[in-house]
């Protein structure tokens, strides 16, 4: 895989069906477009954060992301272990809020075509999303390529038509029409600012996915620093065009409270029927994504589980299809459950557990390789490190500080049940740390 091909997979994950769902959210923070100033946070945020992700990605291109990440910096036979394993402990959590996230997304666009389906009716909605994307995936699925070209090429049509009617339809005063002490310094307005980007990481996050699939990728060791640096830069500038054309069209009062923002907007510039279509192109979007994100995630949790390194459940095979069975069943189930929660509280909630268990740990890994592991090649460093290094950790405590403390007392709730479960688990299998006395050359069980 070259540079473009990597470079639109990368785009595809990151966009996926997030922006046509939040820009009310952003919006409603602030009260106010002043808070599409957390797409430029979100920018400056995801920047410094990807030069981590393409520094460790370009050192350790074949070696299964993060879980080897996290491994190798906090040492493979010691921290590394707990580190590894909370990684794909959050994988379990993350890619059902992920899925959900675009089923309750399905929901509410859905509600554009049907106006009458009730709030109990659209959860029904979304969690049918989630079991029929299970369902399909339960059979031998090789390659998704050509859905993957056909959600690009529609997701970049549809972003170019929104635009395109801004440019043609723009007013300026709509667009800036600020409330009375939009810019007046306060921690209400930080704590807006932080909720702002927050969700606009939403929509960002994703350019690590080439980092993900980096032993398929050529020349990785430039492709991949290419390809997150350029993702993330092409994807800002869209998001902020496209917003603005929005608020510029639609008044950012009547914005924030829409459900169908996007559908909204079309039928205020050309009228009901191509709100219609484009209604329709964004249900296929936001299908293909849960689709996506349950077929990617549900890999995750096998391949560990059969090297030994996760619940031995997770490395169940189907006896004739040969596809993880029980990992795309688990994951299914559990992002239709998630899809009682509200899309505010989906996207909170992943970004947090991503923070906490995974996140800000790279921060530190990448560091601590520096220093401790320096027979690990670095074809690609950061430039003007540690700073973005140091920036980034900062930004994660910002947005996670932002998120409410309900999020934040779950997140560290769950990360110190995901600890005890790895001792749980590490005493039966006598595993780091109970095997502290163990000599060179004993067996591990």
């Amino acid at each position: 895989m070259g540079l473009f091909p990597a470079l639109t997979a990368n785009m595809l994950q990151m966009v996926g069906v997030g922006p046509f769902l939040t820009i009310p959210l952003i919006l409603s923070t602030m009260h106010g477009p002043q808070a599409l100033a957390g797409w430029i946070l979100g920018a400056i945020l995801a920047m410094c954060d990807g030069l981590v992700w393409a520094e460790l990605g370009a050192a350790m291109p074949d070696s299964g992301g993060s879980y080897e990440y996290l491994q190798q910096a906090f040492g493979p036979e010691s921290l590394g272990r707990l580190m590894g394993f909370l990684f794909l402990w959050q994988v379990m959590l993350a890619a059902p809020l992920t899925a959900a996230s675009g089923a309750v997304g399905f929901a509410e666009y859905a509600k554009y075509l049907v106006p009458w389906l009730t709030p109990v009716e659209m959860k029904g909605l979304a969690i049918l999303v989630c079991l029929l994307s299970t369902v399909l995936l339960y059979r031998d699925i090789r390659s998704i390529g050509k859905i993957s070209i056909v959600m690009w090429v529609g997701l970049m049509a549809a972003m170019g038509f929104i635009i395109w009617g801004g440019i043609t339809h723009f007013s300026a005063a709509r667009a800036f029409d600020f409330p009375p002490g939009a810019f007046r310094i306060s921690s209400t307005f930080f704590l807006g600012l932080g909720a702002a980007t927050l969700i606009s990481m939403y929509d960002y996050s994703g350019y690590f996915t080439v980092c993900l699939i980096g032993g398929e990728v050529k020349n990785p060791s430039v492709t991949i620093p290419r390809c997150v640096i350029l993702s993330i830069a092409i994807l800002a500038v869209l998001y902020l065009a496209m917003s603005f054309s929005i608020i510029g069209v639609v008044p950012w009062r009547e914005a924030m409270g829409s459900q169908a923002i996007v559908s909204d907007y079309m039928q205020r510039l050309y009228g009901w029927k191509a709100a219609a279509w484009m209604t329709g192109l964004i249900l296929w979007v936001a299908f293909a994504s849960v689709f996506c994100v349950l077929l990617g995630f549900t890999r995750v949790p096998y391949a560990a589980a059969s090297e030994g390194h996760f619940f031995s459940a997770f490395a169940r095979l189907h006896p004739t299809e040969r596809f993880p069975s029980f990992s795309v069943v688990f994951m299914g189930w559990l992002s239709a459950v998630a899809c009682f929660l509200t899309l505010e509280a989906l996207i909170k909630a992943l970004i947090v557990i991503q923070i906490v268990t995974q996140f800000a740990a790279q921060c530190i890994a990448v560091i601590l390789l520096r220093k401790l592991r320096q027979n690990i090649p670095r074809p690609f460093s950061m430039p003007l490190y540690p700073v973005p290094v140091f920036i980034a950790l900062v930004g994660w405590i910002f947005v996670l500080v932002s998120s409410g403390a309900v999020y934040v007392m779950s997140g560290f709730a769950l990360l110190a049940f995901g600890i005890g479960v790895y001792l749980w688990r590490a005493r039966r299998k006598m595993q780091w740390p109970w095997n502290l006395r163990l000599e060179p050359g004993d067996v591990e069980f």
